[in-house]
């Protein structure tokens, strides 16, 4: 279990909701409850996307746009076009808040004129869910735009043609497409000068600190400590602990009781195992134990935290 898909897995970065617009100048839509992280690409023709207030930034025919900006944004094919429509709980909407049908249907998954000329756009929603979330969306600023290149645009291709399909399992396969433009797109923006990765991803090129991680995230409930995580990838103790600390800006069993933290947090949100189960879970025999780690952590007992 390689860290990224470790958390892209516990964040519920799945079977998110993929849909395509195809429309011709002058056109322009906002999408006013955009979810925590929404991939968006141009395949033809060029668009502008806005966060708010903020300044428009271009997106060239197979560029991706990652949004993580709370709220809304719009997109449109010149910064000077007002949007026409509105799209909120995924239903349309003209500006004024009327619905655009009536009543108000169910945006399909392609919508637009499809005239000749047209700019076509693919836009993929994930709802990502809790703390192992918030991980992830640490690698990204509000908007990140990933120029288009071969990889990303080979992906973007397949992922266009399973969109204009409705034949049995696409919406499975639109959702596993959608997943590989994801990562594709991360790993590229974190290589971008401007972008600022966390350290964690930084640390993962390092052979010795990258495996130290995978093995804290194949198994967060074992019973590490430096001197084994040290000899499993062939260091002093010494040497892996003082590395492991340069690179990922904490101390390893630091690191881990972080994450440690951070699963506990959704396992106790989102199921109803006790406590004491939770805290083995998470690699303590001891619930009191636990319980002091997490209300450290955390600020709240495991029981105020569920609520």
């Amino acid at each position: 279990m390689d860290v990224l898909t470790d958390l892209l897995q516990r964040a519920r970065a799945q079977d998110a909701l993929v849909r395509r617009l195809i429309q011709s100048p002058p056109w322009g839509v906002t999408y006013a409850d955009a979810p925590p992280l929404t991939v968006a690409a141009t395949l033809g023709g060029h668009a502008w996307i806005r966060l708010g207030d903020s300044a428009p930034v271009r997106l060239a025919a197979g560029d991706i746009a990652l949004v993580t900006a709370p709220g809304g944004y719009t997109v449109t094919d010149d910064p000077a076009t007002a949007p026409g429509f509105v799209i909120r709980d995924g239903r349309k909407y003209l500006p004024t808040g009327a619905p655009a049908d009536s009543p108000p249907t169910p945006v399909p998954r392609t919508y637009g004129d499809g005239l000749a000329g047209a700019t076509v756009m693919l836009r993929g929603a994930y709802e990502l869910h809790g703390d192992a979330a918030s991980r992830l969306l640490e690698m990204l600023p509000p908007l990140a735009v990933v120029p288009a290149g071969p990889r990303t645009r080979t992906a973007l291709d397949l992922l266009s043609a399973e969109a204009a399909r409705d034949e049995p399992g696409q919406e499975a396969i639109l959702a596993r497409l959608l997943d590989l433009v994801l990562v594709i797109a991360l790993r590229t923006w974190c290589t971008r000068p401007e972008a600022t990765p966390p350290a964690w991803y930084r640390a993962l090129g390092d052979p010795a600190v990258g495996e130290a991680l995978r093995l804290l995230h194949e198994d967060p409930g074992g019973r590490w400590t430096v001197a084994s995580l040290a000899g499993e990838v062939g260091m002093s103790r010494a040497a892996f602990a003082q590395r492991f600390a340069a690179l990922v800006g904490r101390p390893p069993l630091g690191y881990l009781t972080d994450w440690r933290m951070t699963l506990a947090a959704d396992l106790l949100r989102d199921t109803r195992q006790s406590v004491a189960t939770v805290a083995r879970q998470v690699g303590y025999q001891d619930p009191f134990a636990f319980s002091v780690a997490f209300k450290r952590a955390r600020g709240r007992t495991p029981s105020a935290w569920r609520g």
